[in-house]
């Protein structure tokens, strides 16, 4: 039998990638860890804790749902910055921020079935006995998932060093309220998303268009130019490259992530609510002032 805490890894990933939530995968995770201690007679631990986690997060997900429909702005998942959780990436598409609020619009059972077959590759039969339903079933909920999330899935320059560089020109540009550096870094279509769920200053809807999204992020620059002490530091977002800021005492106050595609970043998306920054250490109360909203 595996030791349960080797278990860790596989059960996070699959239920953060259900939920998008730091603290709801970790609780969903002791509890299936703990019915995987309990158990007798496990023949295939791996197969029973992604059982085990998997409808665990579905029932979530439905309790959930009236919550999120209620959520004040725009909703993104919680952030996972470097290696802050026991993960495993097996497709680095499937946990990017971007693909996390497209699956948003799926059912809980759609977005199961998803992330099992799209992120951990298991066999439609194996899906099936995870979820109780025929296998045919199974086959006919993917087919329609992918139909309302194919169209806009995240696209990702093939090559880490060349986001990476690309992304350092961003926040070089960003730093200095750049409009017009930024203007040139920016895909036609690029969109900007900010979350404060209520808590904290953040643009109010989804801005889309270069010039609209260059004014955002310029008029954020200037915001931060009184607050002492601010510092910028790149770090990988959901796979992806991004920044954190935090305030003079290293408390965060935002989290970023840029998808890039084509050599033009496509997609800017901020987490300020400070709800969603708890996991990554002391959050700052900076963004909560009174003040022109934050990118």
């Amino acid at each position: 039998m595996v030791p349960v805490d080797e278990l860790r890894p596989l059960a996070f990933s699959v239920a953060y990638r259900m939920l998008g939530s730091v603290a709801e995968a970790e609780d969903v995770v002791q509890e299936a860890l703990l019915r995987v201690h309990e158990a007798e007679g496990v023949e295939r631990p791996e197969a029973f804790v992604t059982t085990v986690t998997t409808r665990l997060s579905i029932d979530v997900l439905r309790s959930a749902r009236a919550r999120r429909e209620t959520y004040v702005g725009e909703w993104l998942p919680e952030p996972l910055v470097g290696d802050d959780a026991p993960m495993l990436v097996e497709d680095e598409e499937t946990i990017s921020m971007a693909f996390l609020v497209l699956l948003e619009r799926l059912t809980p059972e759609e977005r199961a079935v998803v992330v099992l077959r799209e992120a951990f590759d298991y066999p439609f039969a194996e899906i099936a006995a995870m979820l109780g339903k025929p296998e045919a079933n199974c086959r006919q909920i993917l087919s329609r998932a992918r139909r309302r999330i194919d169209d806009d899935r995240p696209r990702f320059d093939p090559d880490p060093q060349e986001r990476a560089a690309l992304a350092e020109r961003f926040l070089a540009a960003a730093r200095d309220g750049d409009v017009d550096g930024l203007v040139s870094l920016l895909a036609p279509d690029v969109a900007l998303t900010g979350d404060g769920g209520g808590r904290a200053q953040a643009i109010a809807r989804t801005l889309v268009g270069p010039r609209a999204v260059s004014r955002a992020i310029a008029a954020f620059s200037r915001r931060l130019a009184s607050w002492e002490g601010i510092s910028f530091t790149p770090v990988t977002v959901n796979g992806q490259p991004g920044f954190r800021l935090d305030d003079a005492e290293g408390r965060v106050v935002a989290v970023a992530t840029l998808e890039i595609a084509g050599g033009r970043v496509r997609r800017v998306q901020s987490v300020v609510n400070p709800d969603k920054l708890r996991h990554l250490g002391p959050t700052s109360d900076l963004a909560l002032r009174p003040g022109p909203a934050s990118a």
